[in-house]
């Protein structure tokens, strides 16, 4: 029985970090894509902020009602719907000719994203055993950096000869994927258990999420999810740009910007094999104040050796740290409210999804150094470090209720 389980493990971590990988896949080609729309649309910085803020708006909505979703028709249910969603936006935006139309769709592609993601860690976390959870989830969130690769690799040979429209249409393949899983892909045994015996409405699961017993937990994951995602997507979906405005060319920026995504690998497995030996405000707590120096050194460096340099440290404890949040979210309640409390904690980040991207726009256009905008993302990150390290409790090998 031991092996089945081992087995069953493993074959739902990889149907999981595959659709974990096309959600990555599609937030990755938006960075390129956008500098792409700059030169042929001729954006201005506030429009080039507007179209990562828009796709945050919709992740935050996606993620506040697939969370409770979740906690109603199920996990499986979830993610299934939230693949389709996205997917089949992402091969309606190739389509586009004007920027309206394209943040309208960039909105419901961020619905499925937003959703997926935390229902997805929540759908794993109650399968795994409690010794492995951990490690499995934030192996789950490394197939995020494979989806970076393979974006910045469809990026790097796509765009340039055959247009940011081609991408887009390769990133509508997982609709097909998605189709798949509908077959074979178990719900959580969790969620199976306690169907139908114990159920709370919407208004009371938030209201719960506020009660005595999970108060200090519910603020500490809304104050690290808005720093972290504010700064993950005020910094990442502005690195090419960001690169490009250090004089680099579009072609150059996108190979560096690639040789930094192989970095956020070594970052997930490093932060995996830490999590079940050293618990996960460890990982948390020292990712995150590794993740803060990088953005600073990045920001005012003026050398291309140490530009690279941190910018390959960024993506290592950055993405680090995400895996480590991802695990360590849905252990904080319990099986009747997990959905909603993971989603409402992502929907809180997707805020700062919404203005990490607009800030920078701003910033930009009104000619503020980059030193001083990474240094703005360095200090949130610490505020996170500081949430994590003096409110969060250790939840390693916890059993889940």
């Amino acid at each position: 029985m031991k092996q089945k389980k081992e087995i069953s493990g493993r074959k739902l971590l990889g149907i999981a970090g595959m659709g974990w990988m096309f959600d990555a896949m599609d937030v990755g080609m938006l960075s390129f894509i956008i500098a792409a729309l700059q030169v042929e649309w001729n954006l201005s910085p506030g429009q080039m902020g507007w179209i990562g803020s828009v796709n945050s708006i919709g992740m935050a909505v996606g993620a506040l009602v697939f969370g409770l979703m979740a906690d109603r028709i199920g996990r499986k249910n979830v993610f299934i719907i939230t693949l389709l969603l996205f997917s089949v936006g992402s091969g309606l935006s190739a389509l586009t000719t004007s920027l309206a139309a394209f943040l309208v769709l960039r909105f419901f592609i961020g619905a499925g994203l937003g959703g997926e993601l935390p229902v997805a860690s929540t759908l794993v976390s109650e399968t795994v055993p409690a010794d492995k959870r951990g490690r499995i989830v934030v192996l789950l969130e490394s197939f995020w950096a494979g989806g970076w690769l393979v974006a910045a690799v469809i990026s790097y040979f796509i765009i340039p000869k055959f247009g940011w429209q081609i991408a887009l249409l390769i990133s509508a393949i997982p609709a097909l994927y998605a189709l798949y899983l509908r077959m074979g892909l178990p719900d959580s045994p969790r969620f199976t258990a306690v169907k139908g015996k114990e159920k709370v409405t919407a208004l009371q699961g938030l209201k719960k999420l506020w009660s005595k017993d999970y108060s200090r937990q519910t603020a500490m994951l809304w104050i690290v999810w808005f720093c972290v995602v504010f700064s993950y997507y005020g910094m990442f979906l502005w690195l090419p740009s960001v690169m490009v405005m250090k004089g680099f060319s579009m072609i150059k920026s996108f190979e560096y910007v690639l040789i930094m995504t192989l970095a956020q690998l070594p970052g997930y497995f490093t932060a995996a094999w830490c999590i079940e030996r050293f618990g996960r405000k460890f990982v948390l707590v020292v990712y995150l104040l590794g993740t803060a120096v990088s953005a600073y050194f990045f920001g005012t460096a003026e050398s291309t050796a140490l530009l690279m340099t941190a910018g390959i440290l960024l993506s290592f404890f950055n993405l680090g740290a995400w895996g480590g949040l991802y695990a360590y979210t849905p252990e904080q309640y319990p099986t009747i409210i997990r959905g909603t409390g993971s989603g409402m904690a992502a929907a809180v980040g997707r805020i700062g999804g919404v203005l990490g991207p607009l800030l920078v726009g701003n910033l930009v256009a009104k000619e503020v150094s980059i030193s001083l905008i990474f240094t703005i993302f360095c200090i949130s990150v610490l505020i996170g470090a500081i949430a994590v390290f003096s409110l969060g409790k250790e939840t390693k090998s916890k059993e889940l209720v």
